[in-house]
């Protein structure tokens, strides 16, 4: 199911039974003559695919990540790793606060590593609550 097509009510309902979500993580960059949005829809696809057996919600998936080394190539869009590690922690403290406390990471590019870290550190910081 997709978060975003939930209204609060179903998923506060949904966090008095799971604390379990889902974030898909993509880009938007040249990939040849495939679609700028092939590891977008890729991430997407898994992680729906995978949750809707459990009935686990699945975030919209970050359409933009750390892209710089494919800049040459027109549509390409990249975050700045220092934008891109805030995102993630925004995400992350939005998440903890109204009550998720198991998150996957669905990672769709490589360059988007950094994620990791940011989750390492937003765990570290908030290990009381999860």
């Amino acid at each position: 199911m997709n978060l975003y097509k939930m209204n609060w009510m179903q998923v506060e309902a949904y966090l008095a039974a799971d604390d379990r979500i889902v974030l898909p993580l993509g880009c938007t960059e040249q990939h040849a003559y495939l679609s700028l949005g092939t590891d977008s829809i890729l991430a997407e696809r898994v992680a729906s695919e995978a949750a809707a057996p459990l009935g686990i919600p699945v975030l919209p998936v970050l359409a933009y990540g750390l892209t710089p080394y494919f800049m040459a190539y027109p549509g390409t869009i990249t975050l700045r790793l220092n934008t891109y590690t805030h995102i993630i922690h925004d995400i992350l403290d939005s998440l903890v606060e109204t009550g998720f406390r198991r998150l996957l990471i669905v990672n769709g590019h490589g360059g988007n590593a950094p994620a990791a870290t940011a989750v390492a550190e937003t765990r570290a910081l908030l290990t009381s609550s999860w």
